[in-house]
């Protein structure tokens, strides 16, 4: 699987990081339009000093849950991060204020999803292009998160609590904190 992600991303003329601890963190969205389920992942792998290739693969959402499908914060819809590369668009920080996450820190693009169903639509809705809070976190505060809900409204969301703390523990051991942020069909 993995050389099949390098390939992609070299087939978009995607930045590929090569250098120690140089984390590609990539959001692989799956066929289903259907809301509310973990059924993406995210894929993260770098070299270690020591080792050739370290790789992790997380359950996660790259979608937003029903309820703000259902419920937009924004008149033009609901916020699908597009897919392309975000570099550098994010950074340590605290997501909504209250816990360490990847949080976004240069605009990337989304898709707007206005017409307030539980099916994810990626080609009729409006693409924006801003800071919209597109965030890389977990669900709940532990254990395993079996429905999305009110977790996404646009973010890539962590299905596990203790697969989140791993990554982030990975982030802190970045040097630069260059990271690739994709969302692939």
């Amino acid at each position: 699987m993995l050389s099949r992600i390098k390939e992609i991303l070299k087939e978009y003329g995607f930045v590929l990081y090569t250098r120690p601890y140089e984390l590609n963190i990539v959001g692989l969205r799956s066929k289903s339009v259907q809301s509310n389920a973990f059924d993406d992942e995210i894929h993260v792998f770098y070299k270690s000093r020591m080792e050739s290739g370290n790789t992790h693969i997380y359950p996660a959402t790259t979608d937003p849950g029903t309820f703000w499908l259902n419920n937009p914060s924004f008149p033009q819809g609901t916020a699908i991060l597009a897919q392309g590369q975000n570099v550098d668009a994010y950074a340590i920080g605290k997501h909504r204020g209250m816990y360490e996450a990847l949080v976004q820190q240069k605009p990337v693009t989304v898709i707007r999803d206005y017409d307030r169903d539980a099916i994810l639509d990626f080609k009729n809705g409006t693409r924006q292009t801003g800071n919209f809070g597109i965030n890389i976190h977990r669900a709940s505060v532990s254990g395993t998160t079996k429905s999305i809900d009110r977790y996404s409204a646009g973010c890539q969301v962590f299905k596990n609590a203790d697969d989140f703390l791993t990554f982030m523990e990975l982030c802190r051991q970045q040097p630069s904190f260059m990271v690739i942020s994709s969302a692939i069909p």
